[in-house]
């Protein structure tokens, strides 16, 4: 291989720009050949006939006055998520070591080289540890439209467990920052609840208001737990007092599978002496930061027959993280704080990388995060999806509607069986294993080098001399990686036909189309980087500092030097460039009103020609001392 000189970019260019001409004259293989149409294949894992759209969500209209009277509606029922994969209760599972999910061994990267070889990720070696569960109970998901919705809808779950026998109901509020707003709201909302428990008891001749049918404990958590109430209370001037001390855990963590099992071990005992139903509440935003142990809070639960419920929010649509804006109260600077969001599955089934570095954004899934819903489910209770709103997230799809219509998310409902059953299940499937493998191996959270500056080049030439030079490396080493993982896709593309699941047939063509339309945009950034270097064009506002690379649809045209070297001009990459707008059209036509046509539509409105601009840097956050909240 001819070596690179380091001292210039521009100089730098043409030998390395020979590289990249074999690289894309071998890629551009992949699309020489006609564009085969897949077959849509119709099959469903559901019967309609057997399983209606309102098992899945269910609208609630949202009160805020106390109501006389209480209709009482039936218990959480069966429902089942898997698409064409298992029911979701696994019998007996083996218990094996447990660790994080993010340092698992098969989650990290193989070394890739630049060149077009098979590519070398490990297979998934059974990581968590599945306790066992029994029959599968539980609702998956209740979309309502608010707090006071899902409130409501509480209040009726505890009058007809009230009704079946005497109930402590332990609360469990999310200490993070993120829910400082939140939490004001539920304590407004929530003398609602036992404002009409108190009117049932009242009416109700089955509930004997001197037994003290219900008890409340009031609990919170972060990294550890907390108990407000210091016993278990009927009062309710006791409970919001309790409600009122609630603080926030500045360490960031929020330890919700630990909370629940702290929570049903101290009362579990003391609910069946006393014979009471024992029940869980919790309400977060975030999915938790101890996911490793969902199968053993399920077991602690099951075994209490401590039915869980959780209000919680839309996970993000094949991505572990979120970002919440928090604007400095002293400066008025914005910071991004990153918060687990997600995913819907046991495992991301979609790329975390765009293109350029790791995800920044927040697609909804149109269902809640797989541990709180499997817990949920797995337990007898339901997750409680709040789709409202939320002005705090940062990132593409923030400002989308964050629901979907049922009907059109039947057949790609997500597989929250234990990720035992799931993980082996995935592997022993080469249409899914290929795109496993591919998720894995371009995953900016676990290899640096996928993640190349966006923003903030130098305005100092010299200075992006060197900038620029490690971002072309990277985006080098990135095409490669991309050409690897097409090749891996179109190796299994047959088998695309044979898949039961259509969330798996949708997973692999919104994939397909991202690793080639990654390509032009890398490709573009080469462009663009070595063109910047040659010009050497200054600010034409004098008050901006930096220089940001930025997503256009225009395509920068190779000049005749570059065409020389690569043997790639205009018309060629136009023409890769519509190969993959036309496969994100695909995704559009095949998967429409799912959030793989939703991202397939942001792709394609946001281009993949690169161009550098000029922007302004608050230098103030380089230089100030600014105390931002863990999230």
């Amino acid at each position: 291989m001819i070596k690179v000189n380091r001292d210039s970019l521009t100089t730098m260019t043409v030998s390395v720009l020979l590289h990249v001409a074999i690289l894309f004259a071998l890629s551009f293989l992949v699309f020489e050949g006609p564009m085969a149409q897949l077959q849509m294949v119709l099959d469903t894992v559901f019967d309609a006939e057997e399983r209606a759209p309102e098992e899945f969500a269910k609208d609630v209209e949202e009160s805020t006055v106390a109501t006389e009277s209480v209709n009482f509606v039936t218990g959480a029922t069966a429902v089942g998520m898997s698409a064409g994969a298992s029911s979701g209760g696994g019998n007996g599972g083996v218990a094996v070591a447990q660790q994080r999910i993010e340092q698992a061994e098969s989650l990290r990267v193989a070394e890739v080289r630049v060149n077009m070889g098979a590519m070398n990720v490990p297979g998934f070696n059974v990581i968590g540890k599945d306790l066992g569960t029994g029959q599968v109970t539980g609702e998956t998901g209740r979309v309502v439209e608010g707090y006071g919705a899902a409130l409501g809808q509480i209040t009726q779950e505890l009058v007809r467990l009230m009704r079946e026998s005497r109930v402590h109901v332990v609360w469990l509020f999310d200490e993070s920052e993120s829910m400082t707003d939140d939490q004001k709201e539920i304590r407004e909302r929530f003398y609602k609840v036992y404002e009409e428990l108190g009117l049932v008891q009242k009416h109700d001749s089955k509930l004997k208001t001197s037994d003290e049918v219900l008890l409340t404990s009031i609990m919170s958590f972060g990294k550890g737990i907390t108990e407000h109430t210091q016993k278990p209370t009927a009062n309710s001037d006791d409970i919001k007092a309790a409600i009122d001390k609630i603080k926030v855990d500045e360490s960031g963590l929020e330890n919700t599978c630990a909370a629940i099992t702290s929570a049903v071990g101290k009362y579990a005992t003391s609910a069946i002496r006393q014979k009471r139903r024992l029940i869980v509440i919790v309400v977060s935003d975030e999915s938790g930061d101890d996911g490793e142990h969902v199968e053993e809070a399920i077991q602690r639960c099951k075994s209490a027959d401590a039915p869980v419920y959780i209000m919680g929010r839309y996970s993000v649509f094949g991505y572990p993280y979120a970002r919440l804006k928090w604007v400095d109260p002293k400066y008025g600077l914005t910071h991004w704080l990153q918060i687990n969001r997600g995913p819907e599955t046991a495992f991301p089934e979609c790329l975390q990388f765009d293109g350029l570095h790791g995800r920044w954004d927040v697609f909804s899934s149109g269902v809640g995060p797989y541990e709180q819903v499997r817990i949920a489910k797995q337990t007898g209770g339901i997750f409680f999806m709040l789709p409202g709103k939320e002005d705090n997230l940062a990132g593409a799809g923030s400002l989308e509607a964050r629901k979907f219509e049922m009907l059109d998310m039947k057949e790609y409902m997500p597989d929250i069986s234990s990720r035992m059953e799931y993980a082996k299940e995935r592997d022993a499937s080469k249409f899914r294993d290929a795109q496993w493998r591919v998720i894995a191996t371009l995953n900016p959270h676990k290899d640096e080098k996928l993640n190349m500056r966006e923003h903030r080049y130098s305005l100092d030439p010299n200075q992006f001399a060197t900038e620029g030079k490690e971002t072309f490396d990277r985006a080098l080493r990135a095409m490669g990686m991309l050409n690897e993982a097409v090749q891996l896709l179109d190796s299994v593309k047959k088998q695309r036909d044979k898949e039961p699941a259509e969330r798996w047939r949708a997973n692999y063509d919104l994939m397909h189309a991202q690793c080639l339309a990654y390509r032009v945009r890398l490709f573009q950034l080469l462009l663009s980087l070595d063109a910047h270097q040659k010009k050497k064009p200054v600010p034409k506002d004098s008050k901006n500092n930096y220089w940001d690379i930025r997503r256009v649809q225009e395509m920068l045209e190779p000049d005749k030097e570059q065409v020389r070297q690569t043997k790639v001009d205009i018309a060629e990459l136009k023409k890769q460039n519509e190969v993959a707008k036309a496969e994100f059209k695909d995704v559009i036509n095949r998967h429409p009103g799912t959030p793989w046509a939703r991202r397939a539509e942001w792709e394609l409105t946001h281009g993949f020609g690169m161009k550098f601009g000029e922007a302004y840097w608050d230098p103030r956050y380089d230089k100030l001392d600014i105390k931002v909240p863990k999230q």
